[in-house]
């Protein structure tokens, strides 16, 4: 690493927990509530036909494509019009998917890990999905959230890291950018000047995958945050900003 690290800016999904179990159990609580509240839509619009309409928003709508919440607002409202349904249902029905969304299964080591790093740096979410860190209940350990959908523009897109590394109130050479995409995460703070760590998780069958993506790999990989925290335990001297 070239400069002490002096912040620590965080991807959500997939670094502090799974993403594909938070989806299903929203789909699930969506399709409860149009089948509770619109039935016609509910029948208009099962899993495989919102995939294809998410597949049609990406083709006809990719000014969107930064910002989840607004895509799927999008979607509820267009399901519901096209079934005939009361178009007042799209705020309830987006409130029972986001809600279910958030409800997320941490993984083992996350908020051990989180706190620890909490400790010793202030902590920023930067994330490309839209999950609130509020809600969710650990907004406490992190400085703010900086989402694709109120920046303007995703990850790897260097302007979400910069306006980050402001925010913090230093130079993106002292922030170290935290998560499992090797594009999004990895490539995309280094572009910024930020210094980078992949959380590469093992499978269920305990192999970590291999660095595929045609930049360098990162000086710092670990399999967990934990790792990233004795890590900076071991080797940072650091107290907290905030």
């Amino acid at each position: 690493m070239h400069a002490p690290i002096r912040a620590i800016t965080l991807d959500l999904d997939d670094t502090l927990w799974p993403i594909a179990p938070a989806i299903a159990l929203a789909e699930s609580a969506l399709e409860s509530f149009l089948a509770r509240h619109a039935p016609r839509a509910a029948e208009r619009w099962p899993a495989d036909e919102r995939r294809r309409l998410r597949r049609r928003l990406d083709l006809e709508r990719p000014q969107l494509a930064h910002d989840m919440s607004a895509q799927r607002r999008w979607m509820l409202e267009h399901m519901l019009a096209e079934a005939g349904e009361d178009a007042a249902l799209a705020a309830p029905a987006y409130d029972a998917y986001f809600a279910a969304r958030c409800r997320v299964e941490h993984y083992p080591d996350s908020l051990p890990a989180l706190e620890r790093l909490a400790a010793r740096v202030p902590l920023a979410a930067v994330s490309n999905g839209n999950a609130c860190l509020r809600t969710i209940g650990i907004d406490h350990l992190f400085a703010f959230q900086l989402g694709a959908g109120e920046h303007g523009a995703p990850k790897p897109d260097r302007g979400i890291f910069l306006a980050a590394c402001e925010r913090l109130g230093l130079p993106p050479g002292q922030v170290l950018h935290v998560g499992d995409d090797p594009l999004c995460d990895v490539a995309g703070a280094r572009d910024a000047g930020l210094q980078a760590c992949w959380i590469n998780r093992p499978d269920a069958s305990g192999r970590l995958s291999s660095w595929t993506v045609d930049v360098p790999a990162p000086e710092l990989q670990f399999p967990t945050l934990s790792a990233l925290a004795d890590w900076l335990e071991a080797t940072h001297d650091t107290e907290p900003t905030r």
